[in-house]
């Protein structure tokens, strides 16, 4: 999958690979629709971390929650 380009189905996957990995429970909170195409480029920066990091404390994980949570639709 090319995430290079900003479409809504990109940003769908890495909200889904995002949950995934984080582990969130209440998967409300990584719906694509709650999510600006401007922010595209913020969450796939947060998604290429993530992925590169791997494994990732309590406390990064719960970073990473919050900053999706700052980058969602008001």
């Amino acid at each position: 999958m090319n995430l290079e380009t900003p479409t809504q189905e990109n940003l769908k996957f890495m909200l889904d690979e995002l949950a995934e990995q984080l582990e969130v429970v209440n998967r409300e909170v990584m719906d694509a629709e709650d999510y600006n195409l401007e922010k595209y480029d913020d969450i796939k920066f947060m998604y290429e971390m993530v992925k590169q990091k791997g494994q990732l404390s309590l406390s990064e994980t719960k970073a990473f929650i919050d900053e999706l949570r700052s980058v969602r639709k008001a």
